[in-house]
């Protein structure tokens, strides 16, 4: 790129609850380790959201969530810069975000910036909390670019979320669930991507536990495929991930705790 590759984590003091702007740090030193410039922007409230090409949004609880839909459909630049070809990640609240309408604390419906087709209510059964392993859905994988003899690893992340999210037909599911709820509709699924906009309820941060899925990213902003980005030494992150998955059982009970956010 002639220009820094500008990553901008979108709203940090209203969606920063679960640690999700790891993923703009990740995506960030994954760019500079393959001598890729890159500039990491923390984009807070009270300003106008920076021109970008990829967009982080994280975490949050009920409050903050609501504020932070209204300011980004107030400002309008997430949704122009996504027309224009930037690519989002977005987890739990900033997935519930970008869909059509999701749920408040009360369970009243508030609209979202559009860009996945899909909404959220309040679920009426228990929290889902605890670790989600997942695999990619096979419908995903042209959707992606990527092909299905690839190998993509499974999924490792942490959800914490009372949301039950139902895509709407034609919307394609990021995963398919193997331990842990994802989007809590009865179809299995976790997730959901459209275009450049890849939506997931997985903390970790998700782009730490699962750095195939960073590249992925990357390679949507830099227009390359992930085969010319080049190999890096992850054994620390495959590492990571391994632990996880093994520690995680299908059959493990959930439990309810954490914050009350979506």
């Amino acid at each position: 790129m002639s220009a820094p590759l500008r990553i901008v984590v979108i709203y940090p003091d209203l969606l920063g609850t679960y640690g999700d702007g790891g993923n703009g740090l990740i995506l960030a030193r994954r760019a500079q380790w393959r001598g890729v410039d890159s500039d990491l922007v923390y984009a807070p409230s009270d300003a106008a959201v920076p021109e970008g090409d990829i967009y982080c949004l994280g975490g949050g609880e009920d409050g903050p969530q609501v504020r932070a839909a209204h300011g980004l459909i107030d400002d309008g630049t997430l949704v122009r810069r996504v027309q224009g070809g930037a690519t989002v990640l977005a987890v739990c609240a900033g997935y519930q975000i970008v869909g059509e309408r999701f749920a408040g604390s009360d369970g009243s419906a508030h609209d979202g910036v559009g860009l996945l087709a899909m909404t959220t209510v309040k679920g009426t059964g228990t929290r889902a909390v605890g670790e989600v392993t997942a695999d990619l859905n096979p419908d995903a994988f042209s959707a992606l670019g990527i092909a299905p003899a690839s190998g993509f690893p499974t999924l490792s992340g942490f959800e914490n979320h009372g949301g039950v999210t139902t895509l709407a037909q034609g919307t394609i599911p990021l995963a398919s669930v193997r331990s842990g709820i994802g989007n809590g509709d009865g179809s299995g699924t976790e997730g959901a991507l459209d275009g450049r906009v890849v939506g997931t309820y997985l903390h970790g941060p998700v782009l730490a536990r699962n750095p195939v899925l960073a590249d992925l990213v990357l390679s949507w902003a830099l227009d390359v495929d992930m085969a010319t980005l080049g190999v890096l030494d992850d054994d620390a992150h495959e590492a990571l991930r391994r632990e996880r998955l093994e520690a995680v059982a299908p059959t493990a009970r959930r439990r309810v705790l954490g914050r009350r956010g979506n």
